[in-house]
This record gives structure tokens, sequence and C-alpha cells, in this order.
């Protein structure tokens, strides 16, 4: 027999199975308990008892994690504890089977002085074992030190982006590509020059957004290689751009076309595009806020890699949500209705609907 529930997110009512209910039961009552972060259901001889789960997702569910011997199809989300060079190797090693040729890896690059962004340290370790490489980027559509082309390469080398080609991908140009199954858009503009490359890296920065609610591999790729002018305008679905802020349009629309744009980059590049998420100094606040993002109040998680968005940006969220001291950083997902990215993700078909996820 269903029970029901009302969703704070949308409102609805949805039946829930009692092993749903279960499910989620689990979820909150491991949330933020030490130790629960990558236990896996239990498994017996040859099969896997998928009642008895130990471990928690996120309230929204867009891709559900099962144990790795689990049957059927799923995404592999590989993890490390360890945020370093070496780890982020290991896993890229993991997923890197369709990266060839010209190779954009898309970095959020920050404003002047970003104490949250990735250490570049650990960037040009990794850059410098990928053959021809390049960092992607483009302008932005608010008015800060990444606002021009010229702002924009000044703010590169304040921030030390000086040991690899870095392309700001709309300096000359923007392009038209496809949203394959979108409400909300046929194509998204981009930045000019993303049909120079072969294949695509999103190295990003796992953390909170002001408008967005979190800002993962599905965000890095959605605004980051929108230009500065058109696409991201088109992103955030606003008419006016010297709107207040809170004037524009956000929660479920935004996540939405957020979603189509990263469609339209996934599609581009079919199976020669690979995801990173760095879950390291997560701030409620965006790398874009630069010197007044707000100090970070969840503890450093690791470093995820899959070939799966949706796979990624879920395990990403499970994780947070199992994590302690998280208050702040779920707070700001679920006041700016964030999670609804998932689904949506899932609505449009961008990842698989399940996940396993595998320590290294």
């Amino acid at each position: 027999m269903d029970e029901f529930t009302n969703c704070k997110h949308c409102g609805k009512q949805h039946a829930l199975q009692r092993r749903e209910l279960f499910e989620l039961a689990a979820a909150v009552g491991v949330a933020g308990a030490a130790g629960s972060v990558l236990a896996a259901p239990a498994a017996g001889k040859g099969k896997t008892n998928m009642t008895q789960q130990t471990y928690g997702q996120a309230p929204v569910v867009g891709c559900r994690r099962v144990a790795e011997n689990a049957p059927g199809a799923k995404a592999r989300v590989y993890f490390s504890r360890r945020i370093d060079a070496q780890s982020l190797l290991a896993l890229y090693d993991k997923i890197n089977e369709g990266i060839y040729g010209h190779i954009a890896i898309k970095l959020h690059t920050g404003e002047k002085h970003g104490p949250n962004i990735l250490p570049r340290e650990l960037v040009k370790a990794f850059q410098a074992t990928i053959p021809d490489s390049t960092i992607v980027e483009t302008n932005t559509l608010y008015q800060g030190d990444r606002y021009t082309t010229e702002q924009h390469l000044e703010t590169l080398k304040v921030n030390g982006w000086t040991f690899c080609p870095v392309d700001i991908m709309d300096a000359k140009g923007t392009v038209n590509l496809p949203v394959r199954g979108g409400k909300h858009f046929k194509e998204v503009s981009m930045g000019g020059s993303i049909v120079n490359y072969d294949s695509m890296i999103v190295l990003t920065h796992f953390k909170g957004h002001a408008m967005g609610g979190f800002g993962g591999s599905m965000k890095n790729i959605a605004i980051g290689c929108a230009d500065g002018r058109i696409g991201k305008q088109q992103v955030h679905a606003v008419s006016d751009v010297n709107l207040p802020w809170d004037q524009w349009p956000a929660k479920e629309k935004l996540m939405e076309t957020m979603s189509e744009s990263a469609k339209a980059v996934i599609d581009h590049f079919g199976k020669h595009i690979v995801y990173i998420n760095v879950l390291r100094r997560m701030s409620v606040d965006c790398d874009c806020a630069g010197t007044t993002a707000a100090e970070p109040t969840i503890p450093d998680i690791g470093i995820l890699a899959s070939t799966d968005l949706l796979a990624i940006d879920q395990a990403s969220c499970d994780l947070v949500y199992n994590s302690k001291s998280n208050k702040d950083l779920v707070e700001r997902i679920e006041s700016r209705r964030g999670l609804h990215q998932l689904e949506y993700m899932r609505e449009l078909k961008m990842g698989s609907d399940r996940y396993a996820l595998i320590e290294i």
C-alpha cells in the first residue's frame, strides 16, 4: 500500500512505496552522521539486499545510488577522500577513455584573489599530464573582474592561471549549439571557439551558489560555456540585466534553463566529455563572489570523477547531505530549489538513473 508525502520542493503530493519510505528515513537519519558516507547496501552471496541501506541520499533524487555489484546498468562514480594531484590523476585515469585530440579543460578560474578557487598547483599538475589541453572560460554577464576579455585576461594573471594556454571562448565570437528535447530553448549561444575542441574535461569546484543553490559539473558547463552577452542572458532567462538580482527568474526555472544549456554542450561532445567534482572549501557562495564569498562551514569531502553528468552531481549532493556541519550549504541548496537540477537532468535523459560510488 502506498503512503503519500508533501514534497517541500514542488508542493505536490507524491506516492512513496514502502522501500522508498525506508530509504528516505535512512537519508534523514544518517545525514551528518560520521562514517556513514560510503557505507554500501548490505550484500549477500551472489545478490544484493536492496532494502538494508546504511547511507542516505539528498531528498530529491534524479539518480539513485546502488551497490557496485547490484544487477543492471548503472553509472560509475569514482571517489577519493584525498584531495591532491595524485588522487586527481588516479581518478581521471578511470574515466578518460573517450578523451582525445585537442582538449578543453573547463575550469571556473574565479574573480581576483578568490579564496576558494581550486588550487593552482593542483590544476597545474593535472593539466601538465593532458597533451594538447587548454583551460577554457567565457566572459561574465555581470560587471566584475571578468566582464570584458581585457579584464578577464588581467584576472587570469592575478589568480595565477599562467602555466598553460587559457582560451576565453567568446573573445572572438559566438556559436549556437542545439538543445535537443528542451522546453525552454531550441539552441543556446556559446563561446565561439568551443567547436575547436575534440574533447572536454569538466573540472569543477563543487560549492554553493547564490541563485543555483549549488554549482556542480552541470552549472560549470551550462553557464561557464555560454557566452557572456547572449548565452548567459538566455540561461538566466532575464529580459533586462539591469534589474536587481532578486528580480531575475530563479528557482525551478533557472535549474531547467541551466540544464538545457548544459545538454547542448554534452550533446555536442557526445562520448568525449568527462566530469570531475572537487568537494573542497565549499562556501555557500560561488567563486564568482570573489573575496566576498562566505567562509565554508562544511568540511572538505574529496574528489569525484565520472563519465555521467547526472550521476556525479547527484553523488556530490548525496555526500554533502551525509556530511557533518552541512546545515549552511544544505539551506542554500534547498532555499534556491537547487535539487531540481537533478530532477530535470533526469527528465532530459542527461545521465543514468542509478549510480555506484566506488572509492579508490
